[in-house]
């Protein structure tokens, strides 16, 4: 096991053990949010932008101030509630802004975004991380990642 791998599965017992019997939506993404925003130094934004009207709205997240709001068609946020998959990108910076990339935070250098899913399948949000690293998301932050907002959104009661 490397590392990484380790790291997280300590984050996701941790996070598992807090959220235990937890139904409450917000309190599950404010947890998630808070616990991996402080383990990961190199992570500058970690946040829940919620579905709303065929697009997504900034919900619970820590760091600096996020996008209000997401048209579907627009960024790798958009682009993650589109297509239903993980979006990871190694350089932002490489992609066109404004229609690929929305640069809320110029720091930003590489992001991860999940999609999150009720019970039904339906998308209620995207779980957006960005780093100051470039290329800081792997197939190992992929799988703990999805794995996590998974047993948290998909298997359990939504409030």
């Amino acid at each position: 096991m490397t590392a990484k791998q380790q790291k997280y599965t300590d984050l996701v017992k941790q996070i598992d053990a807090v959220l235990e019997g937890e139904t409450d939506t917000t309190l599950k993404m404010v947890t998630i949010n808070c616990i991996l925003y402080q383990a990961f130094a190199d992570w500058s934004w970690t946040g829940f932008y919620r579905v709303k009207n065929d697009a997504l709205i900034v919900g619970p997240y820590q760091g600096t101030l996020g996008c209000l709001h997401i048209p579907f068609e627009k960024g790798v946020c958009g682009k993650c509630a589109r297509t239903l998959e993980t979006q990871v990108v190694e350089d932002v910076h490489a992609l066109e802004q404004g229609t690929e990339h929305i640069a809320c935070d110029p720091n930003s250098q590489s992001e991860i975004v999940i999609p999150v899913f009720n019970n039904n399948y339906d998308l209620i949000a995207v779980f957006d991380v960005d780093s100051t690293k470039k290329a800081a998301f792997d197939s190992t932050d992929k799988y703990f990642l999805e794995e996590l907002l998974k047993n948290h959104f998909t298997e359990a009661p939504l409030s």
